[in-house]
């Protein structure tokens, strides 16, 4: 990610999509039967059952620790007051960035100590990070959700600067530099044994309430790139139409095994994904939503989000809707139906990703310089009872609040707390 975070992607995605005109009446709302009403109305009135989330960002020191090097006095007291601001807003999970780019963020047997604690690939801070949030967020009456990504190994494509021991320079035929940065194979079986054994050890050793990933599988197109499998695809492709398909099986893989791993370590644990708003443009299947979106999970990053919903492969998704109200190549208005769509009659709990840290950027259209952009949304989604809550993205801008849109949320729908749906 660099200094481009994860959720900067969204935007600069959206880079390519078609220019956005015109608005919507965000009011809008697509029809229901009774009992769905009656559904929502009650979930409003009891305020429970509802997972209110934010992420905490590690990669890049993005939310926390606000820089390296910190002492470990220093960032405990960091972590803590990110807790207890999500604790004041009335939340009640936490998704905690624990493995930003093939690190750890506790005493791992598989991995090194992640950099973005002591400046120093390897060094161990004197503490146990995700130790001591999974204790102290659950004394907060908090989830914690460990947040993993898979593949990225690092935000630079100089192997040398990885510590010695690194598990990529180790094995240096699981890497593939691409776009500036290295990453693992996701097509070599021992790569997918292996993050899986480094993020489950996490699993092992922790209480944790969720694994949790984001929206990275094969990297975003970088333009003029190729990502070089040419010899993994050679080996393992044969029995695959195009190469297209035996990426997204891939991936498949990784999911399914993973869910079957987090059940089998620690039985009632969830396993949660949080993709790219975008599955597919209905302009290029039928089945899509009605965007144009310059990248789909689908086909850009080799994910098929859609069908672990419909297959029940995981316990929640959490798309990335992070686009206003009737924007007109991704309108939140559109997607969030969509999505709630394709979670109806399955096991899988829908979760809305919301671009918090749109609000107040002067960069972003105008609908986000209006602190109850984030209300509406919140207001829209309760005509869709698949929407089981919604996570925002990230911590530092609960904390800060700059145009007081997290408050205007709080005020509007959070004035009484909630439990996290089971």
């Amino acid at each position: 990610m660099g200094r481009v975070t994860r959720r900067a992607f969204a935007g600069a995605m959206l880079a390519g999509l078609t220019a956005a005109g015109g608005a919507v009446a965000w009011g809008a709302t697509t029809g229901g039967d009774t009992d769905e009403d009656e559904k929502a109305e009650a979930r409003r009135r009891a305020g429970s059952d509802e997972l209110r989330g934010m992420w905490l960002s590690t990669v890049t020191n993005r939310d926390w620790p606000s820089r390296a090097g910190l002492t470990a006095a220093q960032q405990r007291s960091e972590l803590l007051a990110h807790l207890d601001t999500a604790a004041r807003c009335r939340l009640n999970a936490v998704i905690f960035q624990v493995r930003p780019t093939a690190d750890a963020l506790w005493p791992s047997p598989y991995e090194p100590w992640s950099q973005y604690l002591t400046g120093v690939q390897g060094e161990d801070p004197g503490w146990d990070p995700l130790g001591t949030a999974v204790e102290e967020a659950h004394a907060r009456g908090l989830e914690l959700h460990a947040w993993f990504n898979p593949y990225r190994i690092a935000n630079h494509a100089d192997s040398t600067k990885l510590v010695a021991s690194h598990p990529a320079r180790e094995h240096p035929d699981w890497v593939v530099p691409y776009g500036g940065k290295l990453y693992y194979n996701p097509g070599l079986p021992e790569v997918r044994a292996f993050v899986q054994d480094a993020m489950l050890d996490a699993l092992k050793k922790y209480a944790i309430d969720a694994v949790h990933w984001d929206d990275y599988f094969y990297p975003y197109p970088v333009a003029g790139e190729v990502f070089d499998d040419d010899a993994t695809y050679t080996r393992y492709g044969g029995d695959f139409e195009d190469r297209a398909s035996w990426r997204r099986d891939n991936t498949d893989k990784l999911v399914r095994e993973t869910a079957a791993r987090v059940k089998k370590i620690r039985p009632g644990t969830q396993f949660g994904i949080s993709p790219f708003g975008v599955w597919r443009n209905a302009s290029t299947d039928s089945l899509g939503s009605d965007t144009q979106a310059g990248v789909q999970t689908y086909d850009d990053l080799y994910a098929d989000t859609r069908k672990w919903v419909r297959e029940g492969w995981i316990d929640y998704i959490c798309p990335q809707i992070y686009w206003n109200i009737g924007f007109a190549a991704a309108d939140y208005a559109k997607l969030l139906p969509w999505w709630a769509e394709v979670a109806e009659g399955s096991s899988t709990r829908l979760y809305v990703g919301e671009a918090l840290y749109k609000a107040g950027d002067p960069a972003q259209p105008d609908a986000w310089q209006d602190p109850a952009e984030l209300s509406r949304h919140l207001t829209f989604a309760r005509d869709h009872p698949q929407a089981s809550g919604h996570v925002f993205f990230a911590a530092r801008e609960v904390g800060a609040d700059p145009i007081g849109a997290m408050a205007r949320v709080v005020a509007d729908h959070y004035q009484q707390s909630a439990k996290p749906p089971r």
